[in-house]
């Protein structure tokens, strides 16, 4: 029995070591090809238009989908939150809620809510998280992503699936 007990052990030990060394080699922060500070520009299509003078906000509703540079996102509804300080115009973050995609390169996630803050630099996904790069999946409850320090966070139920590159 205890014999058993150990094997199981030093399975479940090399497998955990070999599932880290594979995540170390086939992973990349996401998105890591964007970059922060206010985007230059964000083009938006969507079938309606709310604006908020007072808060500085506009929300666009219905199939939304938002460009900036490399980045696409879209979703069922999509806050824009403009700069106090950049002037006229100048967006300083993207909420974003229902159905939820972004895609950048080989990079795509998908979630049920989330906030990409241009300017910090910092993206939180939050909800039925699905992340892939190429072949890589990474699923959880929230992804965290700090594009200034190109690190990133997944929590909650995390699962992942690594292809090695063998046959």
């Amino acid at each position: 029995m205890m014999g058993k007990m150990m094997k199981t052990w030093v399975f479940a030990t090399f497998f955990s070591l070999f599932a880290i060394t594979a995540l170390a080699q086939g992973a990349a922060v996401p998105f890591g090809a964007l970059s922060s500070g206010e985007a230059r520009q964000v083009e938006i299509t969507a079938v309606s238009l709310s604006i908020d003078q007072a808060t500085q906000n506009a929300v666009f509703e219905g199939n939304v989908v938002a460009g900036m540079d490399t980045l696409r996102l879209t979703a069922d509804r999509i806050e824009v939150v403009y700069s106090e300080e950049g002037g006229a115009g100048a967006v300083k973050a993207l909420r974003a809620s229902g159905n939820v995609v972004f895609v950048s390169g080989t990079d795509s996630a998908q979630a049920d809510s989330a906030t990409y803050e241009l300017v910090e630099g910092n993206v939180l996904m939050e909800g039925n998280v699905i992340l892939t790069q190429g072949q890589n999946a990474l699923s959880g409850q929230r992804l965290r992503i700090d594009i200034s320090t190109g690190t990133a966070r997944m929590e909650g139920g995390v699962q992942a699936i690594f292809q090695t590159g063998g046959n």
